[in-house]
Formats: structure tokens, sequence, C-alpha cells
């Protein structure tokens, strides 16, 4: 699946504030994600974050 810079995924286990909708900000090796409840940026790596990953809520508009 591909990812891009401003995509809403959702994942599979909550975060600690209660959300569960992160905001992609960087794709490549590792994914720079930022969490929509309380701002919180992550730096995780691509593998973890594909298993990790529920569904995609939105895409940005680099969609071809």
């Amino acid at each position: 699946m591909k990812f891009y810079l401003g995509d809403i995924v959702r994942l599979r286990k909550a975060h600690p504030c209660g959300s569960t909708d992160w905001e992609v900000m960087r794709v490549g090796a590792d994914f720079r994600i930022k969490c929509l409840g309380c701002g919180r940026v992550l730096l995780i790596s691509r593998s973890k974050f594909e298993k990790s990953v529920k569904q995609v809520v939105s895409r940005s508009g680099g969609e071809e």
C-alpha cells in the first residue's frame, strides 16, 4: 500500500491520549506521524508502521 504526505491513517492501537487517527508527515524508510488528538510526533520504521495501520481515513492530493 502506498502512503502520501498528509494522509490521515487509523492505527490498530489507541494512543494514550485516546486518539487512533494520525497524520503522515514523512514517508520513506521511516515514517513521521503526528497524533491528531494531542499533537505528539513519532518517528517509526516502515515495517512497524505498515503492520499497525488499520485503514486510511483520508487521502491527500498526492494520489495518482
